[in-house]
């Protein structure tokens, strides 16, 4: 008889199975969905179609481009707001897109608890999963 605190034995069963299919997909399609992912660069233009950032799938900065006529209101506080900004969404971008290329062997919840370093919430999804509550 199994005790109402312990997870229930075909559920982790299921579960072990559930994993060993998600890795076997992982295996199969993981090079080139790790090398999509890896390859990612996404865009974003400023509202004022001045500043231009593109970054990494990392949300690193690849590159920034400034249009010229930037120089004709030299608000300093103004432009630095506006890379920053740019470059945010640029970043968000980008994660969105490795999420999109991942997804097909990572549920997008645990992928982007993950991302977020979020180690609470993924621990908690694994322990519903192995308790077969997702």
């Amino acid at each position: 008889m199994e005790s109402l605190d312990q997870p229930d034995s075909a559920a982790m069963r299921a579960y072990a199975d559930e994993l060993r299919d998600m890795f076997r997909q992982i295996q199969n399609a993981g090079m080139e969905l790790h090398a999509q992912a890896r390859g990612v660069q996404f865009t974003e233009k400023s509202r004022d179609g001045l500043v231009s950032v593109t970054v990494g799938p990392r949300g690193e900065l690849v590159r920034l481009d400034l249009d010229p006529r930037i120089y004709r209101r030299p608000e300093a506080r103004q432009l630095a707001d506006t890379i920053v900004e740019t470059a945010q969404r640029a970043a968000a971008g980008a994660r969105e897109r490795v999420t999109e290329i991942l997804e097909p062997v990572i549920p997008r919840a645990e992928l982007e608890a993950h991302l977020d370093g979020d180690v609470e919430t993924a621990l908690t999804q694994l322990a519903e999963r192995m308790e077969g509550e997702r």
